[in-house]
């Protein structure tokens, strides 16, 4: 590998997209348009305790005494944080404990898509080398805080995190998976009778009071549909007493700058709308993000962000609907447990050890705990060989 400068990066201006994207291997959520948006929106930003700290690798000697500028070879979205929000793999707890103990547990280094729990490269890289030079990296710069932490990364890319100290941690999302299924009936046509039952119950209760849906592609919607988003957004937010991440400048940004990604869910009724979700997807993964409604009706959260998305992945053959951390609802609705992995390392001796013997226990736990919902599933069972 030849000899590589390092540069940390508080914004992506002076980043080709391009180049970035070259990278990002067509994941949407780790794409230079969607972190731009995040940080010039100020969702992603020191004010909002996203320090932006990304780690870019530069090969200066293929341009050496050339007039080319320095070709990026690899990333890793990295954020100085001085809180635990929006992460989706908690650490509250280890906070607390620092803090009764007289330590500061902020800031912190986080390796993360903000708002985001969704699984992908967090090593933006091409060879091994390169990523292991990343994760060195990244742990030379937490020196100067608590921690370092990455979440939801590849199984290679732990791997690797593991072999350089860092610890592993399990965690269980919900992801729906297409074989190939040509109607949404035939997809219910795999599901137990009672659970078949349940789904065909919730949607005509939706449809029978009248809802009607639309789905709306990023070159489709307009600025009141956005306006429409971002008021259901903000009101559900606030109706569960947590203050909203975004604003809708950022999903505005979504609209403009990656249409090809994007897909609204607008529910009306009697002509007015009354919910929305959005969605971001790759020709592979449907990536259900946010939600929100002005007014309660049974059924309307699964019909809006769950089965209207599900007949969009079988049309257009997506393979995989990340159902996203927590919630298992989704199992009912056709979604199974999938073990996820974040990687952590603790520069205090002590609290490091004790969060390895943590680890060790809920990593039992959650494997129990998998098992468990596999015993529920779904589906049919297979039939004998």
């Amino acid at each position: 590998m030849p000899e590589l400068d390092l540069r940390v990066l508080d914004d992506l201006s002076g980043v080709d997209a391009a180049d970035w994207n070259r990278l990002a291997l067509g994941h949407p959520m780790l794409s230079h348009e969607f972190f731009h948006a995040l940080h010039q929106t100020s969702c992603a930003s020191a004010d909002s305790g996203w320090l932006p700290q990304f780690l870019t690798l530069w090969d200066t000697a293929a341009t050496a005494g050339a007039c080319a500028p320095p070709r990026l070879r690899a990333a890793m979205p990295l954020y100085l944080k001085s809180h635990s929000y929006g992460e989706y793999v908690f650490d509250w707890a280890w906070a607390d404990a620092y803090q009764r103990h007289g330590l500061a547990y902020y800031p912190k280094l986080l390796a993360a898509i903000p708002f985001s729990p969704v699984s992908g490269p967090r090593l933006l890289a091409t060879t091994d080398a390169e990523r292991t030079a990343l994760v060195r990296s990244a742990l030379a710069l937490a020196q100067n805080t608590s921690s370092l932490h990455v979440l939801f990364p590849q199984p290679r890319e732990a791997e690797l995190m593991q072999a350089a100290g860092m610890m592993l941690r399990s965690s269980v999302q919900f992801h729906w998976s297409n074989p190939g299924y040509a109607s949404f009936d035939e997809f219910l046509s795999q599901m137990s009778h009672d659970k078949r039952k349940k789904i065909r119950q919730e949607r005509r209760k939706v449809r029978d009071a009248g809802v009607s849906f639309r789905r709306l592609r990023g070159n489709d919607i307009k600025e009141s549909d956005w306006a429409l988003f971002a008021r259901c957004y903000n009101r559900t937010y606030r109706a569960h007493h947590s203050t909203p991440y975004l604003n809708l400048e950022f999903f505005q940004r979504l609209g403009l700058t990656m249409p090809q990604h994007v897909l609204l869910i607008v529910a009306e009724l009697e002509g007015k709308p009354i919910a929305s979700a959005l969605n971001l997807y790759s020709p592979e993964t449907l990536y259900g993000r946010y939600w929100g409604a002005l007014q309660y009706l049974p059924g309307l959260h699964f019909e809006t962000c769950y089965y209207q998305a599900l007949e969009f992945c079988i049309e257009e053959r997506i393979k995989v609907f990340e159902g996203g951390a927590q919630g298992e609802h989704k199992l009912a609705r056709g979604f199974l447990p999938v073990k996820t992995q974040s990687a952590h390392w603790l520069a205090h001796p002590e609290f490091s050890d004790a969060v390895a013997r943590f680890l060790e226990r809920e990593h039992e736990g959650i494997e129990h705990y998998v098992d468990e919902l596999n015993e529920h599933s779904p589906y049919k069972d297979e039939p004998a060989a």
